[in-house]
């Protein structure tokens, strides 16, 4: 259990049940028991289910805070909640009587008059749908020249799973602009944490799949029946059971993901874009070409959906202003793929047939960009600078001209290294593979033609080659790359537990 002494001299223990987050947990007991003066703000949020509640109730429980979670109803039952809490924290008999925001507001912010104390309000989007003018009155509760900023070290922590709301709070012109001085946003666990929290690091391969298919949210966990599957001769099975099955919280979770934002009020054509993206169409014109819309129909899509976290926005590693678009959200991906297609037959209980007619897009949708997903996240998230030949800036997909093959060839990632003054130095290239067929020699020399065709501005020396490969490597390959210091060889175990 980690002990983190935070800027307040006071120790606040990571509780036990709280997984992984350590990082979140500092930044949030640091801001929470600060012990200058002045009352300050701060704002939590991220997609549903990543377990932010749990994490602001257990820095409630650790350092004696308040917390108040608002629900879908109107200004005058919220506040009538918010009464009967603030008089359950106070050890009063009876409820408060708030009779409007700003008097809820300015009491609030007393809480920390003897003692820093955090006072968190979650769920905040409902309050500001119900009371648009919320903003605006803790705005002014925050004045520099008020109470709160001269005479408490109250902590304020607005959190919420609305992204569009919550974000747009500190948008340029927005009241409570340059008010925060925290905004932290919970994203769902990486590939090696996620392994870890569904207990699977002693099956690489095992991990590798569950994570294709549900990816790192913390409470897809306990909604696909508390555990994954026992081992790779029950995975279908478990597929089947929890995912593919109608009777599961999981199977229509992929569809309600983009239903629960508010800022989306017609779904339909952002679920078109889901879509065409998890088929794989990846670049503006290709899913245009899906849809039958022009280009320039879709950037309002296309925004919408990024900044919900549903898609990503990959810059091209070579070419300016060119990008692809790819899945944020393993579910979303198995959802328009499978569920959603083939939906009629799941209902009728025909799993087990669903999940082998479709082995094939599995392999080659999710499986496949999943697997070149992970390889540049390992590349910039744990890999050695010495495995990468120089410091990991950023690792992007590219394509490279080529005049022999009269074609542009596709490189899976490109590891650069900004320098200053200077053109971005490109330190490897990489080829990933998430087949079942062991990567051979040809996909080494594949590199090695790929590598003489870089840009001479940003290469150095030599890039090294990064071979990633889910099924392993032939032994022909294993051996030349065992006496070559330019080739690294990336399986799976390496790619859970290595660098």
């Amino acid at each position: 259990m980690p002990i983190i002494m935070n800027a307040g001299d006071q120790m606040v223990s990571k509780p036990r049940r709280l997984y992984g987050r350590d990082t979140e947990w500092e930044e949030l007991t640091e801001f929470g028991t600060a012990s200058t003066l002045g009352a300050t703000l701060g704002l939590v949020y991220g997609r549903r289910r990543q377990g932010k509640t749990l994490m602001l109730e257990l820095l409630a429980q650790e350092t004696g805070g308040f917390i108040f979670a608002a629900t879908q109803q109107t200004e005058a039952q919220n506040l009538a909640d918010l009464g009967a809490a603030f008089a359950a924290h106070r050890g009063m008999r009876q409820p408060v009587p708030f009779r409007d925001w700003r008097e809820a507001l300015d009491e609030l912010l007393r809480l920390g008059e003897e003692r820093a104390v955090p006072v968190i309000v979650d769920e905040f989007p409902y309050l500001v749908s119900a009371t648009p003018a919320l903003p605006s009155y803790l705005q002014q509760a925050l004045s520099p020249t008020g109470h709160a900023k001269e005479h408490t070290r109250t902590r304020m922590i607005l959190c919420g799973s609305a992204l569009t709301t919550m974000a747009q709070l500190l948008g340029g012109g927005a009241p409570l602009r340059g008010r925060a001085v925290l905004e932290l946003v919970v994203r769902p666990f990486g590939f090696r944490d996620a392994s870890a929290f569904w207990g699977l690091t002693d099956d690489p391969e095992l991990a590798f799949r569950v994570n294709a298919l549900v990816g790192g949210t913390p409470a897809y966990l306990e909604m696909s029946g508390g555990s994954g599957p026992a081992g790779l001769g029950g995975f279908d099975r478990w597929v089947e059971r929890r995912l593919l099955n109608p009777a599961s919280a999981m199977f229509r979770e992929g569809g309600l993901l983009l239903r629960e934002e508010p800022s989306i009020s017609d779904p339909t054509p952002y679920s078109a874009v889901l879509a065409a993206i998890s088929a794989g169409s990846h670049r503006r014109s290709e899913i245009a070409a899906a849809l039958g819309r022009p280009v320039g129909a879709l950037a309002h899509l296309l925004a919408g959906l990024q900044s919900i976290g549903l898609i990503e926005q990959v810059d091209d590693a070579l070419r300016q202003k060119r990008s692809v678009f790819k899945i944020a959200e393993p579910i979303v991906r198995l959802h328009r793929l499978i569920t959603q297609r083939r939906e009629p037959e799941l209902v009728a209980g025909r799993a087990a047939l669903v999940w082998r007619a479709n082995a094939d897009t599995v392999a080659s949708k999710i499986y496949g960009p999943h697997f070149e997903d992970l390889a540049r996240e390992w590349s910039f998230l744990h890999a050695s600078d010495e495995t990468l030949g120089g410091i990991a800036s950023a690792v992007r997909p590219s394509e490279v001209s080529c005049r022999t093959h009269k074609r542009g060839h596709e490189l899976d990632l490109v590891v650069t290294e900004v320098r200053p003054s200077a053109p971005d130095r490109i330190t490897a290239i990489g080829e990933a593979k998430g087949t079942l067929a062991p990567m051979d020699l040809p996909q080494l020399q594949r590199l090695e033609h790929l590598r003489e065709l870089l840009p001479d501005a940003q290469v150095t020396q030599p890039p090294k080659l990064l071979l990633f490969a889910r099924s392993g490597f032939t032994e022909g390959l294993a051996e030349v790359a065992r006496s070559r210091a330019d080739v690294e060889l990336v399986d799976l175990s390496r790619l859970y537990s290595g660098d």
